[in-house]
């Protein structure tokens, strides 16, 4: 590998000052060349160099501490910064919340694509996701903070219809991670839990003058990698150094199961411990029908997959992750964007074409804020910046839309006894809202396209309508006004068929959903 085989610290030495640096990878260590951030971080300690770069990821980078893009927040280092959720990376988050760096947040499927744009020499990305939502140039353009002056995001008019366009962005410099690497460059990803976007970051750098820089684990010979395995040719590849302490994910070593090597046993055990993230994940999982295609946003809606495996109709369903896991059960916590037993390892960007052109059933997503028009905000609450993630393109055009959470937050207590929720101590914020700070999903624009759409807490279901939300469901023993109303600042339509909600997702057993499911199918 004479040429192409390097140090960590001489991969960090080809940036220079004023690049615009793309890192792969994706959320906690999941494909993240890690080693090349440590060394950058410790490089500008020592030296204050490179300066004023670009720094751009498809998705947030960090253990929302202080691993990743965190370990960039370094005055002088980074300009401007370019990602889908900075809330990975809170001391980044920081310094965008003071002003002292340029910050953009775009759509995680937006920034995907747009890798594949680059490569391919178009101007930019053309695309319906995140009209009518905070990324549209009249609301903020996905600037998070006065210093971001720059319009990156423009409304078009094509074929009779409003489109927005995200033009293509520089890549100088694009660092990925792959398994192996052979003696001529090329990669293959066997240990890896995703493939993300390596190979269109790498074509987007090659076919843009810059350069790829690749960390691997281990090295092979010249010839001695399958073809069919390699996902990234040597001949766009201009570096490769070895990190022989590569971790899959920054919780995980190595899992056979995120890799694909090996498959998971049933489970079928003794059900998870009931709580009301539980008691919400399973409210959610009624929605779903047998053969649904699915996804499964972040925090709760990760333990519809866990939830579906309990209940034993996991294989009924296709879950997705937009990482590119297909099918399977997905990985939740820290691992989250990883899968197990699924039945194919998709590239980031053709799971969101798969996405943002409707192939979704169905989709579960938290929400940090509803307003009375049924808008969610998901990614700009309290003082902490954050993103959407890929959450805009996932609801942009699902069918069916579950948007989860608690009804309110801050120290809200809720037992679980006798079948029932009791509130013993209610939450200090409220989530319902007259009007969300900023729109992560347009509500109106949702009804235009004629997407089905609940909001369901561990106390209440509600609809979304023409005018505006609908209760349609309370939990047994609370009171529709003193416990639901109250805590809301605006007064929804309550159903003239109000239900009750399930009793099972109150109790410790399983819900029995697989007779459910074959009631559904026998329909």
């Amino acid at each position: 590998m004479t040429g192409k085989l390097i140090g960590v610290e001489q991969a960090v030495d080809l940036v220079r000052d004023g690049d615009a640096l793309w890192i792969g990878g994706s959320g906690a260590g999941h494909g993240v060349p890690q080693s090349f951030i440590d060394e950058l971080a410790a490089k500008f300690a020592r030296s204050a160099s490179p300066r004023d770069l670009t720094t751009v990821r498809v998705v947030g980078i960090g253990d929302f501490g202080d691993r990743g893009f965190s370990q960039l927040a370094l005055p002088g280092l980074t300009r401007r910064t370019i990602g889908s959720n900075i809330g990975n990376e809170p001391r980044l988050g920081a310094l965008a919340a003071e002003g002292a760096i340029e910050s953009y947040s775009f759509p995680q499927g937006v920034l995907s694509a747009l890798c594949r744009d680059i490569a391919a020499g178009r101007p930019g990305h053309l695309t319906h996701v995140g009209l009518g939502t905070y990324v549209d140039p009249r609301q903020t353009g996905g600037r998070q903070n006065v210093r971001t002056a720059e319009e990156l995001v423009q409304v078009v008019e094509l074929a009779g219809r409003e489109w927005l366009f995200y033009p293509a962005l520089p890549v100088d410099v694009a660092v990925i991670r792959a398994t192996t690497a052979d003696e001529d460059g090329n990669l293959t990803f066997e240990r890896e839990p995703i493939l993300g976007d390596s190979l269109a970051l790498a074509m987007a750098a090659h076919n843009s003058g810059g350069l790829v820089i690749a960390q691997v684990e281990r090295l092979a010979a010249r010839g001695t990698l399958r073809p069919n395995e390699v996902r990234i040719p040597g001949a766009i590849v201009d570096h490769v150094y070895v990190d022989q302490e590569q971790r899959q994910t920054y919780s995980t070593g190595y899992s056979p199961f995120y890799s694909g090597e090996l498959r998971m046993p049933s489970g079928g055990g003794v059900p998870t411990p009931l709580n009301v993230r539980k008691v919400i994940a399973r409210r959610a999982l009624l929605e779903f029908r047998p053969g649904d295609i699915c996804n499964l946003g972040f925090g709760i809606s990760q333990q519809i997959g866990a939830v579906a495996a309990e209940e034993g109709v996991s294989e009924r369903l296709t879950l997705t992750v937009e990482q590119g896991i297909f099918g399977g059960i997905p990985a939740h916590g820290p691992d989250g964007g990883a899968g197990v037993n699924y039945q194919a390892r998709l590239e980031q960007p053709s799971m969101f074409d798969f996405y943002d052109g409707g192939g979704l059933d169905i989709a579960s997503l938290s929400f940090a804020q509803v307003d009375q028009h049924g808008n969610v905000n998901v990614h700009a609450f309290d003082e902490r910046m954050r993103g959407p993630g890929g959450f805009v393109n996932i609801s942009a055009l699902t069918r069916r839309l579950c948007f989860v959470g608690t009804f309110t937050a801050g120290g809200v207590r809720v037992a679980l006894t006798d079948g029932a929720p009791k509130i013993e101590r209610e939450g200090v914020q409220r989530k319902f809202v007259k009007a969300v700070r900023e729109i992560s999903f347009n509500g109106r624009i949702a009804l235009s396209k004629g997407q089905v759409v609940r909001y369901i807490t561990e106390r209440a279901v509600f609809a979304l309508t023409a005018e505006g939300l609908e209760l349609i469901e309370i939990a047994d023993g609370l009171d529709v006004e003193k416990d639901v109303l109250a805590h809301m600042e605006f007064r929804p339509k309550v159903s003239g068929r109000l239900r009750l909600m399930d009793a099972r997702l109150f109790l410790p057993a399983r819900m029995g959903i697989a007779a459910d499911f074959t009631a559904d199918e026998r329909s």
